[in-house]
């Protein structure tokens, strides 16, 4: 049968994930040889459910089109919903995905999770671990996902974790993430950066997300193919990178509004800069024979 859009009612969109370059590929073929695929819906009065096949809506619309081909499911929209999860099977849906549906059955539907396990032919565990999951991660992180600014999988591997150790930290790196569109090694190598670096460079890590995979890609690009000096020059043009961006962040007034407890941190960070790189000054100055010059001495830190 064919519906119009206005008759549809999308509520469990927010269920999936999306991904721009999959719905331009399905719009191409929408658009070159229609739709081939109807969407599943269930009656629920006047209007339709949909049960599947957003990507499909989604496209239709954004061709211009008012109508959708559909295939109506005889059943109530509880048992749609979860025959449409075991008909997917394992064809890719995330763990998060799923924690969202789960937790839709139970706000709406009022299952508890051994009603859950039973339905799906799943633990309870297995339920438990996915509602904990969406109960975890920050919401606005979870809307990164849903958008597909952000790996489904890559999320649940390393943004899950961080959220449990820090729901704050975690809340930022995903949405500076989010304007990223990073891939899952993006996030892994931040999450990698996060969890072993110290206080400063999980704030940088936070912070300046972006930066932070530029340094890292600069730290590993062909570094078996430098000499040690080169490795040593590649070094220096970090260090002066960051050092000029910071500048930058203070006269742009990166402390204005800072309470006092931030700006100790600001000091104290400043006074471990200057010391480090007043160790790397001199010995440098060393190295190239200009032991004693004005510029060395002169702007030392105490030891």
């Amino acid at each position: 049968m064919e519906l119009e859009l206005h008759q549809l009612d999308r509520r469990y969109e927010a269920l999936r994930t999306r991904s721009a370059r999959r719905e331009r590929r399905l719009i191409a073929s929408l658009s070159e040889v229609g739709q081939q695929t109807p969407i599943v819906v269930v009656r629920d009065g006047p209007r339709w459910v949909v049960v599947d096949g957003y990507k499909r809506v989604r496209a239709v619309h954004r061709l211009g089109q008012d109508v959708v081909r559909a295939a109506e499911w005889m059943l109530g929209e509880l048992d749609a919903l979860v025959l449409e999860r075991v008909m997917r099977g394992g064809d890719g849906a995330s763990a998060i995905e799923e924690g969202w549906l789960l937790r839709e059955l139970v706000e709406r539907f009022g299952l508890g999770q051994d009603e859950l396990g039973r339905r799906f032919d799943r633990s309870t565990s297995w339920v438990s671990r996915r509602l904990g999951l969406v109960t975890e991660l920050p919401a606005s992180v979870q809307e990164q996902v849903r958008a597909g600014a952000i790996g489904a999988h890559a999320a649940m591997k390393y943004l899950v974790p961080l959220a449990r150790a820090n729901a704050a930290d975690c809340e930022a790196l995903g949405q500076a993430m989010g304007k990223l569109c990073p891939t899952s090694r993006q996030v892994a190598e931040l999450y990698g950066a996060y969890m072993g670096g110290n206080r400063a460079v999980r704030e940088r890590v936070v912070q300046d997300p972006a930066l932070v995979l530029k340094v890292r890609a600069e730290l590993g690009r062909a570094g078996s193919e430098l000499t040690l000096a080169e490795e040593l020059l590649r070094d220096l043009r970090i260090v002066t990178s960051v050092a000029r961006r910071a500048l930058q962040g203070v006269k742009k007034g990166a402390l204005d509004g800072a309470g006092d407890a931030e700006r100790a941190r600001v000091r104290e960070q400043s006074h471990e800069a200057h010391f480090e790189t007043g160790r790397l000054l001199k010995a440098c100055a060393q190295e190239t024979n200009h032991v004693g010059s004005d510029d060395t001495n002169d702007h030392l830190p105490p030891a």
